[in-house]
């Protein structure tokens, strides 16, 4: 009995999902079919990467994208354990998932010890991958998915540091490509979508100031030699993007109830609680790489972003410019603030433990 109320109600979210968000259907014959997207990540340090990691599976399950592998710039080995329990959670617990051994932010965080929950003798978020320990290298994954991949058909979004894609970008040729690290991207990435830096002056104890954004600062060196070498187009959505789109603590009370343990809304909760109206900055960054032409933000002109030498990010304008960043309109933000939520707290297409 229990059962069918779950997924009754899972189904009658889903409904509501489709009919009040800007849905896409399956790819039509002809169609370049869903964008094959990497997820790069430092989950564990703020719940937003909990949420757009949900927000991608919502969209897999659309026939939007495809989740190719996760890769972790947080380096702590309970990391990788949560984000398998997330992908197992919605059915894709087959999903590689690769490590960094960077020793930034080694904590285990406030909710990655989700991972390690058991309710009665067994794991409350089921998953076999128990320890970053047994991850390969984010390198060596990022190497391999690129190579087996067609040519400029990879989209990575990057919602943590910059250093797995640096790490990348200084790889050298190996027997999985022989191509060398940048040379790879170049062939092979056609965007990387990324939640880095800071492109207006950012309200701080009533002024207006300069904002070194947490992604770029806790690992300047990485974010200094992606805006250097990175040649594949990049879209940037600076710390004003997300901070503008609270996402609504309602969602947490109310939308993930379709299951007694939702890994969505106890990591949000561990992380800050409600009423608290959490910020959606990576989310922003997923949205616009699976759906870039929905005219959910404005571009700025093409330019190149350059990283100073105490993380603080600047864009200059430049016809033949690599890089943009996302423009958030007064009359987009309703819209923006509404597909995040329902896409993060769609159901999975399958229940399997419903009593979770």
């Amino acid at each position: 009995m229990f059962r069918s109320a779950v997924l009754v109600l899972g189904f009658a979210v889903a409904l509501h999902a489709a009919l009040t968000t800007n849905v896409h259907s399956a790819p039509a014959p002809g169609d370049p079919g869903p964008i094959q997207l990497i997820f790069d990540t430092d989950i564990g340090n703020d719940c937003d990467d909990v949420l757009a990691l949900g927000m991608i599976h919502a969209l897999e399950s659309r026939g939007e994208c495809k989740l190719l592998a996760v890769t972790l710039t947080k380096d702590n080995p309970v990391a990788a354990a949560f984000v398998d329990a997330v992908n197992t959670f919605y059915g894709r617990g087959e999903i590689p998932i690769g490590v960094c051994h960077s020793k930034v932010t080694p904590d285990d965080g406030k909710f990655n010890v989700l991972a390690s929950v058991m309710d009665e003798g067994k794991q409350r978020y089921p998953h076999d991958l128990l320890s970053g320990k047994d991850a390969p290298d984010a390198v060596k994954l990022l190497r391999q998915v690129l190579a087996k991949s067609a040519d400029q058909s990879i989209v990575i979004a990057q919602v943590g540091f910059s250093t797995n894609i640096a790490n990348l970008l200084e790889s050298p040729p190996d027997d999985l490509s022989p191509l060398s690290g940048v040379d790879l991207v170049k062939q092979k990435v056609r965007m990387l979508s990324i939640m880095a830096g800071a492109f207006t002056l950012i309200p701080n104890n009533g002024k207006m100031v300069e904002h070194r954004e947490y992604n770029v600062v806790m690992d300047i060196p990485a974010a200094k030699k992606l805006a250097e070498k990175c040649p594949a187009p990049i879209v940037w959505s600076g710390f004003e993007i997300g901070l503008s789109l609270p996402y609504p603590h309602q969602s947490i009370l109310n939308d993930y109830r379709y299951v007694k343990h939702h890994p969505l809304a106890e990591a949000y909760v561990l992380y800050m609680p409600p009423p608290h109206d959490r910020p959606t900055w990576d989310l922003t960054s997923v949205l616009y790489a699976v759906r870039p032409n929905d005219s959910y933000f404005d571009l700025s002109a093409k330019g190149q972003v350059k990283v100073a030498d105490d993380g603080l990010t600047s864009h200059a304008a430049k016809d033949e410019g690599r890089d943009r960043y996302l423009i958030l309109r007064e009359d987009q933000k309703a819209r923006v603030i509404e597909a995040l939520r329902l896409l993060s707290s769609e159901p999975p297409q399958k229940l399997e433990n419903s009593g979770r």
